[in-house]
């Protein structure tokens, strides 16, 4: 398909994500049984229901989003008006994405609103530990080396034509420092929205590298978005 044929997935501003646990497994190549007991932060996690799920089955997730000033149900409204504009622009735009995991767009727009109402439910009644926390990258409001994996889904990368390359560089640094000596971070997809690769991240990996850190592209397994299929993998050597 030519670049005047391609069909471009057309959004403007950051969207808010509604994205489960499930999903993240798959995005992120996560082990269960490997993060229980270990502290894990979703950065621009938006309203995802990853971190109550994980909370479940035993894992320390916490959450960072500017989205998590607003109440709860400002939240849930906004959630359900993103919803539905993503469900009217994926339908003209199916033929685009592997249908695989979600099967339809039906299935994948109830995945959806079941996401964003675990979120709500849990954002609005949660007490004690705070595990949501209201900031955005390229600061966030923790102390070095907090987390044993931070992950950033859907965000760094995507919106390469509205954040320029020391952005995104700022950002990949903080999501290291916030990173214990040995942890990892993880970010997914490595792609625009226009579906191609960032265009700098042969200069990002380089730079991290030479700063000591062990990057690589990772395999995914969650194939929905054309050329979807690979994460980056930043491990904060001990030395590093």
């Amino acid at each position: 398909m030519s670049m005047e044929q391609k069909q471009i997935y057309e959004q403007a501003g950051v969207a808010m994500t509604s994205r489960s646990f499930a999903e993240y497994e798959k995005m992120f190549m996560l082990q269960t049984e490997q993060l229980q007991g270990r502290r894990v932060l979703d950065v621009a996690g938006g309203a995802s229901s990853f971190t109550t799920e994980a909370r479940k089955l035993g894992i320390l997730s916490e959450a960072v989003d500017p989205l998590y000033e607003k109440s709860s149900e400002e939240i849930d409204k906004h959630g359900r008006q993103e919803i539905e504009l993503v469900a009217a622009k994926m339908e003209k735009l199916q033929k685009v994405y592997d249908w695989t995991f979600y099967g339809s767009l039906q299935n994948h727009t109830a995945g959806r609103v079941k996401s964003l109402e675990r979120f709500v439910e849990d954002f609005s009644s949660y007490d004690g530990e705070a595990r949501y926390h209201a900031a955005c990258l390229p600061v966030l409001p923790f102390e070095q080396e907090s987390f044993d994996l931070v992950l950033c889904s859907h965000f760094l990368f995507l919106y390469e034509e509205q954040f320029d390359y020391n952005f995104h560089l700022a950002a990949v640094r903080e999501l290291i420092r916030v990173a214990k000596s040995g942890g990892e971070v993880r970010i997914y997809p490595l792609l625009s929205f226009r579906t191609e690769e960032y265009s700098r991240l042969p200069d990002l990996i380089n730079e991290l590298t030479n700063a000591g850190y062990l990057v690589e592209k990772r395999e995914a397994s969650l194939p929905f978005l054309p050329n979807s299929h690979q994460y980056l993998s930043i491990i904060k050597m001990a030395s590093a």
